[in-house]
């Protein structure tokens, strides 16, 4: 029996010559050239204005609302149906979540939903682009600016993801992004934040590095956050994104056999795909089945019966104990794709035998 897991790193490129530089140089913590490279490479890649690395995904998200000053009272509209790293650092900083339904065409923000519950105490959106699809960014913008609300970017799942050919990350007031070790880009655990906004990006740099002054050594001139990436991790992230495009190439043409050979055998699942002005990283395949009480049995049938790991879709955050009390309404897209949700191998080092192999084991367990 194959055994192929949902996603594994593609480390074919420099990380270990990178790595063993740190090490020979003893340049292994905060300091060192790999941080400002990667963060310089993550720049030129996104066309970002400003980038800074942080130590993971989720002080990403922290860091950013920090930065743009969420306190207690403050509202802050999210989709429930993401990974709840996007809404924890909403309560870290006092602030409130009010919950978003989820489109069903491509599970993406509902923005008839997030309009509608824009209060006076609402003081920022944070947009998922979930399973590296990509909210309607022009229409999202637009509510931002008229209401006056802070724009950050959940990036996590969507590097190489662009909206009428622009990075995602690059339209908000920040963009946060993880590479987590099933992340497109994988540092083991690691993020960056990126903004345009040149005395913003400076206030990013500020805080994750505990406050520190720029002029006088140790003193700190506010309360701040060590936030930071090490130089090894940077190391690998630079050795990543030297090789995203291959990366990237691959991934996609995964997705696309994937949605070919179960278009062409008519499985009955919808498989999650891009809509127009919107090219998807393919982060992860991402089906829903139309018997969405076959999900739990069908992964732990492909695991232990064919050796697939899989993986469910998300929990709507608003279902956990801790949010249930928190402003949502009924969310029922989220709970519908959530229920019939799961992803499929999608690593880069997957061959069309991997897929078919895949399939055929989905097939065998849906008849």
């Amino acid at each position: 029996m194959k055994t192929i897991m949902v996603y594994e790193p593609f480390l074919q490129g420099k990380e270990k010559q990178y790595v063993n530089d740190c090490l020979d140089t003893n340049w292994i913590s905060s300091k060192g050239k790999y941080v400002k490279l990667f963060e310089e490479k993550f720049t030129e890649y996104t066309r970002a204005g400003y980038a800074a690395s942080v130590s993971n995904g989720t002080v990403a998200i922290h860091l950013a609302l920090a930065a743009l000053g969420i306190a207690p009272g403050d509202e802050v509209l999210v989709p429930s149906l993401t990974y709840i790293a996007s809404v924890n650092p909403i309560m870290y900083m006092g602030g409130t979540p009010v919950f978003v339904d989820s489109r069903l065409d491509d599970w993406q923000m509902d923005l008839d939903d997030l309009e509608r519950k824009i209060t006076p105490k609402t003081k920022a959106v944070i947009a998922v682009h979930l399973y590296g699809n990509v909210c309607d960014m022009d229409r999202l913008c637009r509510i931002c600016r008229e209401h006056r609300l802070y724009l950050v970017e959940d990036c996590a799942e969507a590097l190489g993801s662009t909206w009428k050919g622009r990075h995602v990350g690059t339209f908000g007031d920040i963009g946060c992004f993880s590479f987590f070790g099933n992340k497109t880009v994988t540092t083991g655990e690691g993020g960056m934040v990126i903004s345009g906004n040149r005395m913003l990006a400076e206030r990013l740099v500020h805080l994750k590095s505990q406050g520190v002054s720029a002029f006088k050594c140790y003193w700190h001139d506010v309360i701040g956050y060590n936030f930071r990436m090490t130089n090894i991790q940077a190391a690998i992230g630079l050795a990543q994104l030297e090789n995203i495009q291959e990366i990237t190439k691959r991934k996609r043409a995964i997705a696309e056999f994937y949605k070919s050979v179960i278009e062409t055998r008519k499985l009955p699942v919808d498989v999650l795909w891009e809509t127009e002005s919107v090219h998807n990283c393919m982060w992860l395949p991402t089906i829903h089945l139309h018997d969405w009480e076959r999900r739990d049995a069908l992964i732990t049938a492909m695991k232990e019966k064919h050796g697939v790991e899989t993986r469910p879709a998300f929990y709507p955050a608003h279902t956990m104990p801790m949010y249930k009390n928190c402003a949502h309404g009924e969310l029922p897209n989220a709970e519908s794709l959530s229920r019939g949700g799961m992803n499929l191998p999608g690593h880069p080092g997957l061959t069309e035998d991997d897929i078919v192999y895949v399939l055929d084991a989905l097939e065998q367990e849906l008849n």
